[in-house]
């Protein structure tokens, strides 16, 4: 062999393949590595090795969520300039508006949303055009809705991308302006997804339960909330351990006639029956009642000797459902996935389990106090826990000048408040600064 020629390796056949898969492994393994080097670090008694880990959490999810742009942009740099879809003008106002947010030079913004620098300058220049050729706008307005509304309703979709067009109805209704869900679905310009009709209680032979006040009917269930995102990984079994640092197991217990969460407990590990019986003992005596009838599935915690008879000592009537049906404990399981979806997929999981038990409280202390629940005619399950006047029955804000005192509104129908065509402002607040637990308010303009 000269000098000038190239050694020759011999590859295995596929080995491009081979080296795809180790790619995804070594990632895989260094994510598995990370998390438990994380979960040490979140425990140490030294406050500045906590700080360390949180801060190095937060870096990585920033630079992974820049990872993700930056492969959409990559998708939409494939188009060529002049076939690019335009941004319609309240996409231009909202851009403005970010870049005010952000200082940003016309330069910088142009490149973030693949523009010219002159488009932004063109922008500015008509921003203060009106009527419905401007080049620039606000949200305009539905049917005969002044266009403060309409901009109230943009915004507080913008700001709370978690409510479908229903939750956000009955969120105004509560603050005292009604719109109906298909006006404020026109409005944002969605149509949510049409949830499958379940049944709440379980088709079996044995008698139908039906909860007729509270406490007399409480549903009790398991869930893990993934930390590191999700559990799968490239290698068999293609799934990480269900247990901390990779996840939280949350028990929650909940009464079935106003949807209210009596109790939650937070395990490392998948809880035993004793466990299980334990958080029940402590959210009884913390909340003065028991139930009649427990209704859970037919899990190992549930379905053995040891909790029957904690249930003949307390006189509770545990109930089962059937194994394999989604509809079984259906109350339950839809308040699990709101917790998910407007909830703990909001935010970084923490690997602190006193930081954790704290961020679900608040959401669970939102979701019984200022979220209106749609099977409750808008009612929280607080109201009706307690049997309070609802806060969506109050007098309500008009905001159509010339709407009739006497006509029908969007339900439910209540007085007008003041006179028709009274202006108001939009207050929006978050609970312990939480951006996913808002609170509405309406306040009349001066």
């Amino acid at each position: 062999m000269t000098a000038k020629e190239k050694p020759k390796i011999a590859l295995p056949k596929g080995w491009t393949g081979n080296v795809r898969s180790a790619v995804l492994h070594v990632i895989g393994l260094a994510q598995y590595a990370t998390v438990y080097t994380r979960s040490w670090a979140a425990n140490s008694p030294n406050e500045r090795m906590r700080l360390k880990a949180e801060n190095d959490r937060l870096e990585a999810e920033v630079a992974l969520l820049e990872e993700e742009i930056r492969i959409k942009d990559a998708r939409l740099l494939c188009l060529d300039p002049r076939k690019r879809p335009q941004y319609p003008p309240t996409e231009r106002m909202a851009i403005l508006e970010l870049r005010a947010a952000r200082s940003w030079s016309r330069r910088r913004t142009a490149v973030s949303f693949h523009l010219t620098a002159a488009t932004i300058t063109s922008w500015m220049r008509r921003l203060d055009e009106s009527g419905p050729d401007a080049l620039v706008q606000l949200p305009e307005p539905v049917n005969k809705f002044p266009d403060f509304v309409r901009y109230s309703v943009q915004r507080l979709k913008s700001l709370c991308p978690s409510m479908g067009q229903v939750k956000i109805a009955g969120v105004l209704a509560r603050a005292g302006l009604h719109l109906g869900s298909t006006t404020v679905g026109r409005i944002v310009n969605e149509q949510p997804p049409a949830a499958p009709p379940v049944s709440e209680i379980p088709e079996t032979d044995e008698r139908h339960v039906t909860a007729k006040r509270p406490n007399h009917v409480w549903n009790v269930d398991l869930t893990t909330v993934p930390i590191s995102g999700c559990f799968w990984t490239p290698w068999s079994p293609f799934t990480l351990p269900q247990c901390w640092p990779f996840c939280w197991w949350v028990a929650v217990v909940l009464d079935h006639y106003s949807r209210r969460v009596m109790g939650f407990a937070v395990f490392s590990n998948l809880p035993s029956s004793e466990d299980i019986q334990m958080f029940l003992d402590r959210t009884i005596r913390i909340s003065g009642a028991s139930p009649k009838h427990l209704i859970s599935d037919k899990g190992g915690q549930f379905w053995c000797d040891g909790f029957k008879d904690w249930c003949d000592r307390l006189t509770i009537k545990p109930r089962f459902g059937a194994v394999g049906k989604h509809g079984s404990i259906a109350v339950l399981e839809r308040f699990i996935g709101t917790m998910k979806r407007e909830g703990t997929r909001r935010w970084l999981i923490p690997m602190c389990r006193t930081t954790f038990r704290n961020e679900l409280k608040l959401f669970i202390d939102w979701y019984n106090e200022h979220r209106p629940h749609s099977a409750l005619d808008g009612c929280t399950p607080y109201e009706v826990y307690h049997s309070l006047a609802p806060a969506n029955r109050q007098p309500r804000c008009e905001p159509r000048p010339r709407w009739p005192r006497k006509s029908r509104c969007a339900k439910p129908q209540t007085l007008v408040a003041g006179k028709p065509g009274d202006e108001f402002t939009l207050k929006i607040d978050f609970v312990e600064g939480r951006k996913h637990l808002p609170t509405v308010t309406l306040k009349h303009a001066a």
